[in-house]
């Protein structure tokens, strides 16, 4: 699909096809429909980024609420998003050993405990490891300071999804 394809479409059409870009957020998708039409790929996403940053706090820990726990029963049980599910096992979070199972468990409840939403972060740019270090790291961080790392989080897998939907036009030679 390109950006007039994307143009093209009826509000019900986006939001199906766009409704997940934030995770079980199609509020999102409907909001950002009515800047139609885009003049590029960039201004899609634009568009989506700056409704993200101009929520109030309350909004942007609700997008937060919306994802699940990496690794969790969502996983477990086969009810994640079909994004989701390719995202946690592209980083290996469905092949853990019962040690890393368990600290992964432990973290994803202190970290809720914490700060009230679960652990986010961008899985296809990361592996097992590196996010159970960052989730290890992130448990100390201030809530304010938690709450904006995970919405950055949240921008990059809403634009990885976009690049998955989207053809970006290339300049031609």
């Amino acid at each position: 699909m390109d950006i007039r394809a994307v143009n093209d479409l009826s509000f019900e059409e986006f939001v199906n096809i766009f409704g997940n870009l934030v995770e079980k957020c199609p509020i999102v998708a409907a909001t950002v429909w009515s800047e139609r039409p885009f003049g590029s790929f960039t201004a899609l996403e634009k568009a989506i980024h700056d409704f993200i940053d101009h929520l109030p706090q309350s909004g942007k820990e609700g997008l937060l609420r919306c994802h699940p726990d990496l690794a969790g029963r969502d996983l477990q049980r086969g009810t994640l998003t079909q994004e989701s599910r390719v995202e946690q096992v592209a980083a290996g979070l469905d092949a853990l050993g019962s040690e890393e199972a368990s600290r992964m468990e432990r973290l994803n409840d202190e970290y809720k405990q914490r700060f009230g939403f679960p652990f986010v972060i961008c899985a296809r740019m990361n592996d097992k490891a590196t996010i159970l270090h960052q989730m290890t790291e992130r448990c100390q961080n201030e809530p304010a300071l938690e709450t904006l790392r995970g919405i950055e989080e949240v921008k990059k897998i809403s634009s990885l999804r976009l690049h998955s939907i989207i053809l970006v036009d290339t300049p031609r030679l």
